[in-house]
């Protein structure tokens, strides 16, 4: 007689989960969905409405379309600007992290590295990329470099914060207790900050995208081993709109793609034990 209640309760329970799951995906995914149609809708019958030239703006079945006839060397292009941007963002991950706990080990080393930094940041990239070319060549390794100089600052500059932000009163405890400087980095300082590193990476992995395509944009390899940059470049010489719409709609969706995957990982580092990351009921 008592089961029958348990299972009605039991019953009750997985439909209480199925519909909050299912409120959970309309809030998340269908909002923006709709707004994505109708844009397309919106895009596509303006341009019929108003007689747009193609040339200056394509309707979205013709950037599919050209997607699709150009699918080879949009697929090398792609490929070639994800390598160099993961190579750029792991180097820049690298260096940034290991010069933040350069610099906050020593307030003199930081006074005397980070203006250099900064100014590094505020140089365009424009600028220095024909520099970068001259004196390691043009190809891959000028457009790792450039995606390096892009992506390394944010990642200095966020592990850096992260770790003079560490609570002196742990500090301090492990001071008394005789712990070394590298102890208490490892031990304390480092986890303090995984919060800005993850931070640092969220900012750092789109702009190794970026830094990418521009790099192939000044300094790209030609024809089958070109990147989107120099895809962007050609189509842009030959007028063909559609597939530059093609290129440029590829580069987003690939800088989308790196910040989610780092929102994975961030969740990973940090779900269990930071309020940032953690679940929260709406």
């Amino acid at each position: 007689m008592e089961q029958a209640p348990q299972k009605a309760r039991d019953v009750q329970i997985v439909g209480m989960k199925g519909e909050k799951t299912f409120r959970k995906v309309w809030s998340v995914w269908i909002p923006p969905f709709i707004v994505f149609v109708l844009f397309m809708v919106i895009w596509q019958y303006a341009i019929v409405l108003f007689q747009i030239p193609p040339y200056l703006l394509p309707k979205p079945t013709d950037i599919l379309q050209a997607s699709i006839e150009n699918w080879e060397n949009l697929r090398n292009a792609v490929v070639r600007t994800i390598t160099a941007s993961v190579v750029g963002f792991v180097f820049s991950v690298i260096g940034g992290v290991v010069a933040a706990i350069l610099m906050a080990s020593s307030k003199i080393m930081e006074r005397s590295l980070y203006p250099y930094a900064i100014l590094l940041q505020t140089i365009p990239i424009v600028a220095i990329a024909p520099i970068i070319v001259i004196w390691f060549g043009s190809g891959t390794n000028a457009i790792v470099i450039i995606a390096f100089t892009i992506g390394f600052f944010p990642m200095l500059s966020n592990t850096l914060v992260g770790l003079n932000a560490t609570d002196r009163g742990m500090i301090n405890l492990l001071t008394l207790y005789q712990a070394s400087k590298w102890k208490i980095m490892w031990k304390v300082r480092i986890p303090f900050a995984l919060p800005y590193i993850m931070a640092g990476l969220k900012i750092s992995c789109t702009l190794a995208v970026v830094g990418a395509i521009v790099g192939e944009y000044i300094a790209g390899i030609g024809g089958g081993d070109g990147g989107l940059g120099y895809a962007i470049t050609v189509a842009s010489t030959r007028m063909e709109t559609a597939y530059l719409f093609a290129c440029g709609i590829s580069a987003s969706i690939l800088g989308i793609v790196f910040f989610l995957l780092v929102n994975v990982l961030s969740k990973w580092v940090l779900g269990s034990w930071h309020e940032s990351e953690m679940k929260r009921d709406s």
